[in-house]
């Protein structure tokens, strides 16, 4: 008998929205003190998760795109955070270094299930040099380094221009938590639930 794709889309599509979602438990949130640039945020933020047990919370989808401008994504691990940026490590021969030596920017997005908080990060991917991304992969355990070519492993950083934090709420009135890189500063805007509602809190200088 031939298929019935319309019947197995519609039972896919009830199954799906029949599935519980924001199940997790959302800390609060004090927003009377939010730093003056995103990184001690994300520390504290990612720092939390672990503490509270989330599986894997350096844990990252990066998206880039191709030559022909069709996204693609990935998981990966995050290997540092600081003033420079997310860095991330991998083979240049890989589908993820050539997309990024044709088009150097990407998006990373943490999502920290239990705690329902995402991060979502976008801008620019620079390649650090060769000293550290030799250390990255020496760092790397034996296994994890066969197979490599050498000279084929790099670091890039994302540097930022927008970081935005998301925490929801089961009546869909999530927070976000928006900073947005200006020449000086960042601008930072939050709005949803724990804000009242939305509020921009103007510039704040970063170095």
């Amino acid at each position: 008998m031939p298929t019935d794709f319309r019947s197995l889309s519609s039972d896919t599509g009830s199954w799906l929205r029949a599935q519980p979602a924001l199940t997790g438990v959302a800390p609060s949130i004090d927003l009377s003190e939010l730093p003056v640039d995103p990184v001690p945020l994300f520390l504290d933020w990612i720092r939390h998760a672990a503490a509270v047990g989330v599986a894997e919370p350096h844990a990252a989808t990066l998206a880039t795109v191709d030559g022909d401008g069709i996204p693609d994504a990935r998981t990966l691990i995050l290997k540092n955070v600081d003033e420079r940026g997310w860095a991330f490590a991998g083979a240049r021969s890989s589908r993820k270094g050539s997309q990024l030596a044709s088009a150097p920017a990407g998006a990373l997005n943490f999502w920290w299930q239990p705690l329902v908080r995402a991060v979502r990060v976008r801008g620019r991917v620079q390649e650090a040099g060769e000293s550290e991304s030799a250390a990255d992969l020496a760092g790397r355990s034996a296994v994890a380094r066969a197979g490599i070519a050498p000279g084929d492993w790099a670091l890039w950083r994302l540097v930022p221009t927008r970081v935005e934090f998301w925490q929801g709420a089961a009546d869909r009135d999530h927070t976000r938590i928006v900073y947005r890189r200006t020449e000086a500063a960042w601008d930072l805007t939050v709005a949803g639930a724990a804000a009242g509602t939305e509020t921009t809190v103007g510039e704040r200088e970063h170095a």
